[in-house]
């Protein structure tokens, strides 16, 4: 765990979050600014800062948060749905916790950004 880092105190119960899911390996729970009507992000229980220091080791782990996604955009009645992962402060990414977030509920156009 890193010691500033806000999922791992969310994942460690220390600050509340509005949780959709929890198993052995990720958890997820509402986007507190969403840019969708459904804006979920789902993360590894361990601290991984980002997909940029991922290596073999993690395959499972990344293919899990992939896989829980789709079955809370199934779960939520989304058949159309964006996920997307992103890697280094030139991208938006704003927390240093590999995340995934789940974006539907409205057309998403392309490219984004």
């Amino acid at each position: 765990m890193s010691e500033d880092c806000i999922f791992c105190k969310i994942r460690d119960r220390a600050i509340p979050a509005k949780r959709v899911f929890e198993d052995d390996l990720c958890f997820a729970f509402e986007d507190i600014d969403p840019k969708a009507p459904t804006h979920i992000l789902v993360c590894p229980k361990e601290h991984l800062a980002s997909l940029a220091e991922a290596d073999a080791s993690h395959e499972g782990m990344l293919g899990r948060l992939c896989l829980v996604a789709a079955k809370l955009a199934e779960k939520n009645g989304e058949e159309s749905y964006r996920t997307v992962v992103n890697t280094g402060a030139g991208s938006g990414q704003s927390v240093f916790h590999v995340h995934m977030h789940l974006l539907a509920g409205r057309t998403l156009n392309w490219p984004p950004g």
